[in-house]
């Protein structure tokens, strides 16, 4: 089974909103590398208390370490240098693939639902590149479980029982539209604090970078850390869009 670990970086309103994008980011790892992939995170957060100080169980929250210090007197660019780092470690795993969505909100009409469609678009990614083999381990006959940090689980849940049995895919070419209900997705997404898990703290990382690589912080901009996102691509779902190099979903 895979299991995809997602989190969301800016937010979802149309109206008076601090931000023009909405990000999702998840990771995609199958049981066999789960323990491995743990192992690792693991390595590296004990490299990062011996080098800075950061305790094992302080959660790494991106757009809080450039606000604020983790912990009492680290300086700010040691914080952006502990997310570049986290970049080049996950960018080492064989275990692991990420799916990244980000909706501009700009000119969207006034009921377009930013939510529901990021969600949607990377259900259907999670969905389709197991069936084509494309996660590492290539286990196209499993299926996928999604775990995600608070996040509104009843509007989620609503969508997600939908798509097992409704859900429309545009025609290319010229092509009728068609139903392919989701067959590979199971069970309700399932909720987890994102201070207990090294994986969705991964995905805040992953996410944050992608934001800021659209609409980079005055900070972020002064370091040249606009590019961050960059250094994950060896781990980049790059099939889930031939749009850019990236793979990045963009709505």
């Amino acid at each position: 089974m895979y299991l995809m670990y997602v989190d969301e970086s800016g937010d979802t309103g149309l109206v008076n909103s601090p931000t023009r994008y909405f990000v999702l980011s998840g990771l995609a790892v199958h049981e066999s590398g789960w323990r491995d992939f743990l192992n690792h995170l693991v390595a590296f957060r004990r490299t990062l208390k011996a080098v800075h100080g950061l305790p094992l169980r302080t959660e790494v929250h991106a757009s809080e370490y450039i606000r604020r210090p983790p912990i009492p007197g680290m300086a700010k660019h040691v914080r952006l240098a502990i997310l570049r780092q986290f970049a080049d470690e996950l960018a080492k795993s064989p275990h692991i693939s990420f799916t990244n969505v980000i909706v501009d909100k700009q000119g969207k009409a006034a009921n377009y639902d930013v939510f529901e469609n990021a969600w949607q678009a990377l259900f259907q990614r999670f969905e389709n590149t197991i069936g084509a083999g494309h996660f590492p381990g290539a286990h196209r006959a499993d299926k996928g479980l999604v775990i995600t940090d608070a996040t509104d689980g009843r509007k989620l849940t609503r969508l997600v029982r939908r798509m097992t049995a409704h859900n429309v895919i545009p025609g290319m070419g010229g092509l009728p539209a068609r139903n392919l209900p989701m067959v590979r997705v199971i069970e309700d997404p399932h909720g987890k604090n994102s201070a207990d898990s090294y994986f969705i703290q991964s995905c805040d990382t992953v996410a944050y970078l992608l934001h800021q690589k659209y609409a980079p912080c005055s900070y972020v901009r002064k370091q040249g850390a606009r590019q961050y996102f960059n250094r994950l691509r060896p781990v980049l779902n790059t099939r889930a869009s031939r749009a850019n190099g990236f793979g990045i979903v963009q709505l």
